[in-house]
């Protein structure tokens, strides 16, 4: 039976509510959703970086690298090659597939419609950089979107956690809303949040696989990221970040 209970007070509460399915009532179509295409590319970079092709066989065991997953927040001062964040970049957002024009990426998503695009402060990484970089899936590739020493600002913008300054690259998932909404209306939230926790689990897996520290970082001042990003937090809004880099223990 369908539990049509009276709504809770607070905004988590309400929200949970609100976006419920029941059995005997269909969803509602969403008036504020707007048809979004699957990808999103800056017509006019700074610089457009190719990467080099990934490796798709091979590699660490998967259970080892469960196994040895770990959160790391102290790394080395040396640089990431371009090959490897190419690597980073394939198993987490890299296009693994395609069926009936659908194009399947490395991580599961709701719908399959992949809202959350790839950012990244390039801290220090050979041939590029410093400065914040867009990832093109379809063409894997990056687009330089804004020139200079960003991690500092990226370290501020998350509530003053300094590795974001000192790690190789810091990763960034900018929720495209409309493109999940279009399906799911205001539940799409939901999946946002889903998604991401999808991509940053798998970009830790890989780090271990890839000898790499990483950890994810939930707590940050929104606006501020946003604003690093050139987001205006409402149709694309920053939703979670991941630190990556060389390793000196944790």
């Amino acid at each position: 039976m369908s539990d049509h209970s009276e709504r809770p007070s607070g905004i988590g509460p309400g929200y949970q509510f609100d976006t419920k399915y029941y059995a005997d009532k269909s969803p509602e179509p969403c008036p504020w959703a707007k048809d979004t295409p699957p990808f999103k590319r800056y017509g006019n970079p700074i610089a457009e970086i190719e990467l080099p092709e990934p490796e798709t066989t091979g590699g660490a065991g998967l259970w080892e690298t469960i196994a040895r997953r770990r959160s790391q927040r102290r790394f080395k001062d040396e640089p990431m090659s371009l090959a490897t964040l190419s690597q980073l970049l394939w198993a987490t957002q890299g296009i693994t597939g395609s069926e009936d024009g659908s194009r399947f990426r490395a991580t599961g998503s709701a719908g399959a419609l992949y809202p959350n695009e790839t950012y990244l402060v390039l801290n220090n990484v050979e041939g590029v950089g410093p400065g914040i970089a867009h990832y093109n899936v379809r063409g894997h590739s990056l687009a330089l979107i804004h020139e200079g020493p960003l991690g500092q600002a990226c370290a501020d913008a998350c509530l003053g956690q300094r590795f974001c300054a000192t790690c190789q690259v810091v990763f960034a998932w900018g929720a495209v809303v409309s493109r999940s909404a279009q399906k799911y209306g205001d539940r799409c939230y939901r999946y946002l949040y889903l998604d991401a926790g999808h991509i940053g689990g798998q970009l830790q897996l890989a780090c271990v696989a890839l000898g790499l520290g990483s950890v994810n970082i939930g707590a940050f001042f929104d606006d501020e990221v946003n604003k690093l990003f050139g987001l205006d937090g409402v149709e694309e809004t920053v939703v979670y970040l991941t630190a990556v880099g060389h390793t000196a223990g944790r």
